[in-house]
């Protein structure tokens, strides 16, 4: 029995050494060739929002002007609400003297349900590209300031039952077949916009005038069958008049 429960007390121990093992060198470990990789890719440097966010079809690149700041952690929702690190591809910090550099796992770790980028200077430029599927992109506001997203080629905003922008955005215009929406200062928690590609108003204005049509063929075809009906009564002899109710012909003679 002393054996049996030395061998779990064993076994627990090894368990929890190994999840801390875990936590401290595996899950935090972003790897150098993810985080420098990709000398090809495009940062919008030039951005005059504080926050500058391009939304593509596979990604999104993040940018973020500070100053007199050391660091920006970033998280994300997952399943069931949780939240979770941000899973983030090449990293790059722009100085004010226009020298950009890479970010490796020196500066950018994973700490439990976040992602911690350590600056290398309190002023700059910080960018990252990070994933992202699907018609809505939402974002906690990590830092107050003015903010522009830029939804993926072809894709709009504007419909009520389509689409959705929170807080409602300050400006939106079309560059280049590209909505780009602005917003002067965010103080909310976060930014949800929710969009849908543009042939897909002209299929849903389609399918709803389609609903239409057959709604009122529908009427229609009911109405003339109750004509048909009340034509069929009335040469079957059917058709009573009951506007002078027999029981609303007076009192029976002798009971005037």
């Amino acid at each position: 029995m002393n054996r049996r429960l030395l061998l779990a007390v064993a076994s627990l121990a090894l368990l929890s050494l190994t999840a801390g093992c875990m936590g401290m060198f595996g899950p935090g470990e972003i790897s150098d060739e993810q985080l420098t990789g990709d000398e090809n890719a495009t940062y919008d440097w030039d951005t005059t929002a504080d926050v500058h966010l391009n939304v593509t079809s596979g990604e999104y690149v993040a940018t973020y002007d500070f100053t007199n700041r050391s660091e920006l952690a970033v998280h994300q929702r997952q399943s069931f609400g949780e939240e979770g690190p941000v899973e983030v591809g090449t990293v790059r910090f722009r100085y004010p003297n226009g020298t950009v550099v890479a970010l490796g796992q020196e500066r950018v770790h994973r700490q439990d349900d976040q992602t911690l980028f350590e600056l290398p200077a309190e002023d700059g430029t910080l960018a990252y590209t990070a994933p992202h599927r699907g018609k809505t992109f939402t974002t906690p506001v990590y830092v107050e300031g003015s903010y522009e997203v830029v939804l993926p080629d072809g894709m709009r905003v504007g419909a009520p039952i389509l689409s959705q922008v929170r807080p409602n955005a300050d400006d939106r215009e079309l560059r280049d077949g590209r909505t780009h929406l602005r917003w002067g200062s965010v103080t909310s928690d976060s930014l949800v916009v929710r969009f849908y590609l543009a042939r897909d108003l002209t299929i849903f204005g389609g399918v709803v005038a389609a609903a239409l049509v057959v709604g009122l063929v529908g009427l229609g075809y009911v109405r003339l069958q109750i004509r048909e009906l009340e034509r069929r009564r009335e040469e079957m002899g059917l058709d009573v008049d009951t506007g002078d109710d027999e029981f609303d012909q007076g009192p029976p003679p002798g009971m005037g």
